[in-house]
C-alpha cells in the first residue's frame, strides 16, 4: 500500500478538524469521525493522535456517567483550536 503524503494527511487532518468545529462542543467516537471524513478507522486514529500531540484535539476516555473508556475514545477540538476557528469564521 502506497504512503500518503505529508500533504495529504494535513488536508485530511483539517477535513477532521473542521467536522470536530461543525460539533463542538460535543465530543464523538474515533468511529464516527472516520466515518464523516471517509477514512479508515486505524489511520483516522493515528491521525488524531497526532493532532493531540500538537495539542489541537483533546481525548476523553471517561462517558458522560462517569465509566472509563475500555477500548474507545471521544475526541473534541482543544479550546485554543477552536478559538482559532472562531477567529476565521
Amino acid at each position: 500500500m502506497p504512503s500518503i503524503s505529508k500533504k495529504k494527511k494535513s488536508k485530511i487532518s483539517e477535513q477532521i478538524l473542521s467536522y470536530l468545529y461543525s460539533i463542538s462542543p460535543e465530543a464523538d467516537f474515533t468511529s464516527r469521525i472516520s466515518e464523516q471524513i471517509v477514512r479508515d478507522e486505524e489511520f483516522t486514529k493515528s491521525l488524531l493522535e497526532e493532532l493531540e500531540k500538537n495539542k489541537l484535539v483533546v481525548r476523553i476516555n471517561k462517558s458522560p456517567q462517569g465509566k472509563d473508556y475500555s477500548r474507545w475514545s471521544r475526541w473534541r477540538l482543544s479550546n485554543a483550536a477552536f478559538e482559532a476557528y472562531k477567529k476565521l469564521s
